[in-house]
């Protein structure tokens, strides 16, 4: 048993260092003798316990924060997840995320384990995630982490923070850049041409819309031949749809987005994007 007097100004002092509940913090003090490095210790032992039970919980919410460096040469995504909407609107969880992200870009961190290791006002980020995590009683994390660099990076945020997009462009276009973002947020793309379509996925569509194709009964006794024609053509039309040089432009249906970024600039190409959505 403590033989420290534990003041509400103690309390207080450790509740807005760390975020951490008013009984959390007495209980803290109580535990070390009134220790302030100590209580901080134990309130962040007590968050990495917390997150061992919550593990089975699904952190589905979450703050997506997008941003470049000074001269957007290299982009960041970075989602904090946490497990309710409540959290996720909340001004102060936002600024958490953002204040991780700022971590993110002015580090030119390159990964999630590299930035948990990133100090902010003199703790590590991991620290920092389970002094928030006990704080809200929520399971919380950097779930996803995505990086560009290019000669010119566009970065968009959608809607109040549930998605992120980063844009790698050959050459300086921000309004280009921005539109291209909207673009991918809206149309969600698999990749920026034919060409650069996964394998396994071209692989997978081609045998549904064969399986299909076959399946019709307008096709029973044509050759194999007509078949992987027709499905072909299929697959063309699924490129069309899903690649983003063909998708049509969202701001005009009546151009292709490679028309579109032809218009702004003939040498003006997408080399990499990356789109971080919740859920």
């Amino acid at each position: 048993m403590s033989t420290v007097t534990i003041t509400a100004a103690d309390i207080n002092k450790l509740r807005q260092a760390t975020g951490a509940g008013m009984m959390d913090c007495r209980k803290a003090l109580t535990e070390t003798n009134g220790d302030f490095e100590a209580a901080i210790d134990w309130l962040r032992k007590q968050g990495q316990k917390v997150a061992a039970k919550r593990s089975d919980r699904e952190a589905k919410e979450g703050v997506i924060i997008a941003k470049t460096n000074a001269d957007n040469t290299t982009g960041f995504i970075v989602c904090i997840s946490c497990e309710t909407d409540f959290v996720s609107k909340n001004a102060d969880f936002v600024a958490f995320a953002q204040s991780i992200a700022d971590a993110a870009v002015a580090n030119n961190v390159k990964s999630i384990d590299e930035l948990n290791e990133v100090t902010v006002n003199g703790a590590k980020v991991a620290d920092l995630i389970n002094d928030k995590l006990a704080a809200i009683g929520e399971k919380i994390g950097i779930q996803k982490f995505e990086r560009i660099e290019a000669p010119y990076v566009a970065s968009y945020i959608h809607g109040a923070y549930r998605m992120g997009v980063l844009v790698g462009l050959n050459k300086a276009a921000a309004e280009a850049g921005k539109d291209v973002a909207m673009q991918i947020a809206a149309m969600n793309p698999v990749a920026i041409d034919a060409n650069a379509v996964p394998a396994e996925i071209v692989e997978r569509e081609r045998a549904i819309v064969t399986e299909q194709i076959s399946a019709d009964p307008k096709m029973a006794g044509k050759p194999a031949e007509m078949i992987a024609k027709i499905a072909e053509g299929k697959l063309n039309a699924f490129f069309k749809e899903q690649t983003l040089l063909a998708q049509a432009f969202v701001k005009d249906g009546s151009k292709s987005v490679g028309d579109y970024l032809k218009s702004v600039d003939a040498d003006l190409k997408v080399i990499a994007f990356k789109r971080v959505a919740l859920g």
